[in-house]
């Protein structure tokens, strides 16, 4: 399938995401037209980029659907300047998506080698800036950059990591699934307050693969 065919496809999915009212942020809307999903999955499946549900990519993990990718960078809420951890690169698609939100840097950790060398390649190819992505364990976050405005996590944990909560700035938040191994978690709002006390909000039900690590699920 040609890009121009690809482009317009990616198009309404974007259009339909606004009809439906899960996307209502404009600079959301804009990052998603800069960097379609379609830049960031494997040949075979690009022509399936525009469809509102998660794609394989190597080593058995999935790319999210476009709807949960606009709940979760709308629930962010990244403003320009800002320091963000992403916790499982993946293909690079929502590491572009918050580091044109930030204008600026994003650090983003991935526990597969397959996986780091797709997204480095992926985000090379589309020319996308900014984005640093670290093999490592996500679990454990990233104490060479921190303390961090935001966090995201695009995978479900059995309970929120605590080194993700001591990498926060007072005043910021961490966006991640947690519940069970497979399919289904809550997708949680933790607010850390400026006096280190912490409040969560629940935002519903979702389904991530498993966030593996010494803070997460046991391979």
């Amino acid at each position: 399938m040609r890009e121009g065919e690809l482009r317009k496809l990616w198009e309404r999915t974007v259009r339909r995401l606004e009809l439906e009212g899960i996307l209502r942020d404009e600079r959301v809307k804009e990052a998603l037209l800069k960097w379609p999903r379609y830049l960031f999955v494997e040949e075979r499946y690009r022509r399936y980029a525009h469809l509102d549900e998660p794609l394989p990519i190597p080593g058995g993990q999935t790319i999210s659907a476009p709807h949960m990718v606009v709940i979760m960078l709308q629930l962010a809420d990244l403003k320009p300047g800002m320091n963000v951890l992403e916790i499982g690169t993946g293909s690079g698609w929502n590491a572009a998506l918050m580091a044109e939100l930030v204008k600026g840097e994003v650090y983003t950790i991935e526990r597969l080698p397959e996986l780091v060398e797709f997204a480095r390649r992926n985000l090379e190819r589309a020319g996308v800036r900014g984005v640093h992505v670290i093999l490592g364990d996500g679990s454990k976050g990233f104490p060479p950059r921190a303390p961090y405005d935001r966090i995201v996590v695009t995978a479900g944990a059995p309970e929120v990591p605590r080194p993700l909560i001591e990498q926060l700035k007072p005043g910021g938040k961490l966006i991640i699934p947690v519940g069970s191994y497979h399919l289904w978690q809550d997708l949680l709002e933790v607010i850390k307050l400026e006096d280190g006390s912490i409040k969560t909000r629940n935002h519903g039900g979702v389904a991530f693969v498993p966030l593996i690590g010494e803070y997460g699920w046991r391979e």
